[in-house]
This record gives structure tokens, C-alpha cells and sequence, in this order.
């Protein structure tokens, strides 16, 4: 059973910079595809960043491109989401998911497997 731990979230002020740090166990995650989402208050789950496994390809919404970084740890099963110049807007739950298409897009409908979840918030 996949399952996926998130951690690093906190309260920030505007400018600042935090990393999350997405932990998967319960498979061999090679072929996989590691996302993260988020969720504002009264929003949308929507999609931030997804990498894949095996080739390291990453792919980010334009609204947080230049600004967060997805990533593969040296760490066994880990990704990472470096996040820098937050801005209030990105103030969210934060998710780490899971999908077994080694090229899954930023559908939430691809991933299968999600964390419980880590709040960021960025104050002014």
C-alpha cells in the first residue's frame, strides 16, 4: 500500500522560503509520477508541480514557475517542493501525490495516491 507523508509546512511572511519534503513508501516508485497540489480555503485542489521518476522531468503551473523548484531527494522515495518569494496567494493545504503513469499530467484524476497534507501560509 502507497503511502505518502508530507512534512515543512508553516507560517512564513511574504518573500520568504520554505521546502517540503514528501516521503513515499510501500512500492518501487521508479516508474512513477510525484506531484504536489494544493488547496486554498473555498478553492479548488489544483495543481503546482509534478516530476517524473525515472527521467527527472518536471513541469510546473505558470503560476508558481520561477519561483518553486520540484525535486528528487538523494533519500530514497523523497521529493521535494523548494519554495521561494511566497506570496500570500500561495497560501494553501499542500499535497504530495502519486500516479502509476510514468508521464502523468496535472489532472488531479491521475493520481491515485495523496498525502494527508501540510499547511503553508504566507502572511503580508
Amino acid at each position: 500500500q502507497v503511502q505518502l507523508v508530507e512534512s515543512g509546512g508553516g507560517l512564513v511572511q511574504a518573500g520568504d522560503s520554505l521546502r517540503l519534503s514528501c516521503a513515499a513508501s510501500g512500492n518501487a516508485f521508479n516508474s512513477y509520477t510525484m506531484g504536489w497540489f494544493r488547496q486554498a480555503p473555498g478553492k479548488e485542489r489544483e495543481f503546482v508541480a509534478r516530476i517524473t521518476w525515472s527521467s527527472g522531468t518536471t513541469y510546473y503551473a505558470e503560476s508558481v514557475k520561477g519561483r518553486f523548484t520540484i525535486s528528487r531527494g538523494n533519500a530514497k522515495n523523497t521529493v521535494y517542493l523548494q519554495m521561494n518569494s511566497l506570496k500570500p496567494e500561495d497560501t494553501a493545504v499542500y499535497y504530495c501525490a502519486a500516479s502509476h503513469s510514468g508521464r502523468a499530467g496535472p489532472q488531479l484524476y491521475n493520481y491515485p495516491y495523496w498525502g494527508q497534507g501540510t499547511q503553508v501560509t504566507v502572511s503580508s
